[in-house]
């Protein structure tokens, strides 16, 4: 039987019928993608997300063998994560401000040439601080496209129920390419040459982010005039965006941290192209987590589930240094993934409560360089202890990184509750609308 529509129904009960509609039509992902336009962005989108997922791994992988340090290629994947990390918001503001074409455009060539000067460098043996001069531009210019998605899935839903069904949707295809992106960069990097996987992350961030770019009415418009300097204040302003930019930098340390430790596990047994696999464990937890985190209708505010979910996330964190074999460190992986999730789609959700419409791109940047921040100091710290003190002993990092972050967020969590900016607050960032997987 076809749903009832409010033109059929006299006065006042046409606005219930519709709300009825929506609700009983449970959106799922499979609505959410036959959004008018949305594979015109998603598929180039997720080409060039690629560098998040490979550029470090990347790096630590060709960088040790050429140097036979995991300080030293800890060190060059930090100066890149760094570089990252400080120049994001800044993209992410011009992008608001100009358009994510006049951005992306230089940006993926400036990668490209620098990614290709950094690997050359890194085969005829350079100095390190050669390495790290070209490890700055390389990092600098990595294409925020995860955020330029989120600001174009707002352009296309607006105040549709669907915006929470997208939130956890881009979480998880930030998930789904750190499945398949440490697993290419060991697969090339092992199987083919050292030097296949930064080469690789090069050559899809061009081709990625150049039909990205190429997408120009699917990008948010530009605002000009006085609404332009309200709408585009900057999002660090916002008390509740500077909690959880510690916040990811917690779940950054996670990432980065057992990037090397678990390169190391993998080289101390013999067996180092199992770290691919165990790392895409790691990231599989995460994703399916997120797949299910956006299938729930929550009925706890956002802000306890942060809260929660991040006591999970530090608890099972703690554990991986004691873990001494592959099972144990697999399925501890998987869980420490499963607790990831929920936490950055809890974040994201967030900042669509907490920041303007104008100034939300640069948000998510901050974000996004903050979990790169994190992980180019866990990369760091975790390379030196691999090298200095005992097999696992980088897996301290996570552990250290998360709880900081945990004491942070309880002592600051108030801050986390954004002014009510009317309906369109109430239904895009809740999750209270049911939405189904599909």
């Amino acid at each position: 039987m076809p749903p009832l529509t409010g033109a059929a129904l006299p006065g006042g009960r046409k606005a219930r019928a519709v709300a009825s509609t929506v609700t009983s039509s449970r959106p799922g992902y499979g609505q959410l993608l036959r959004t008018r336009g949305a594979w015109t962005f998603l598929l180039p989108g997720f080409a060039a997300r690629q560098p998040f997922a490979m550029l470090t791994l990347s790096l630590v992988l060709l960088v040790q063998h050429t140097t036979g340090s995991y300080g030293a290629a800890g060190a060059v994947a930090a100066v890149t994560g760094v570089s990252m990390a400080l120049f994001a918001p800044w993209s992410g503001r011009l992008a608001d401000r100009y358009g994510q074409r006049a951005v992306l455009v230089p940006g993926v060539l400036v990668h490209t040439l620098a990614g290709l000067s950094l690997t050359a460098l890194a085969l005829s043996h350079a100095p390190l601080w050669a390495l790290f001069a070209a490890a700055v531009p390389t990092g600098a210019s990595v294409p925020q496209i995860g955020p330029m998605v989120r600001a174009r899935w707002g352009v296309k839903l607006q105040d549709s129920p669907l915006m929470t069904t997208a939130a956890a949707f881009e979480s998880v295809t930030d998930e789904l390419t750190f499945v398949f992106g440490p697993l290419l960069a060991t697969a090339l990097c092992t199987a083919v040459h050292p030097a296949a996987g930064l080469l690789t992350e090069a050559t899809l961030t061009l081709l990625g982010g150049l039909l990205f770019a190429a997408q120009k009415s699917t990008q948010p418009p530009v605002v000009l005039g006085e609404h332009a300097r309200v709408e585009h204040a900057s999002a660090l302003r916002v008390p509740g965006v500077r909690v959880l930019i510690v916040t990811f930098l917690g779940i950054g340390s996670v990432f980065g941290g057992m990037q090397v430790s678990l390169a190391a596990f993998s080289e101390s047994i013999g067996e180092p192209g199992l770290n691919g696999v165990l790392y895409g464990v790691f990231a599989a937890g995460n994703m399916l987590s997120g797949l299910v985190c956006g299938a729930i209708a929550w009925n706890v505010a956002p802000q306890r589930r942060l809260v929660i979910g991040y006591g999970a996330l530090a608890l099972t964190a703690s554990g991986l240094w004691a873990a001494h074999s592959v099972l144990v460190l697999a399925g501890l992986g998987l869980l420490v993934g499963m607790c990831i999730a929920p936490a950055l789609i809890t974040g994201y959700t967030l900042v669509e409560n907490l920041v303007p419409a104008g100034a939300r791109t640069e948000a998510f940047t901050w974000l996004t360089g903050a979990v790169a921040l994190g992980q180019a100091a866990a990369v760091t710290i975790a390379g030196q202890l691999e090298d200095r003190f005992w097999g696992g002993a980088g897996f301290l990092v996570p552990m250290a990184g998360t709880l900081l972050a945990l004491a942070t967020l309880l002592a600051l969590r108030s801050h986390l509750v954004g002014r009510p900016r009317g309906r369109t607050v109430a239904r895009g960032v809740g999750h209270r609308v049911p939405v189904a997987v599909d």
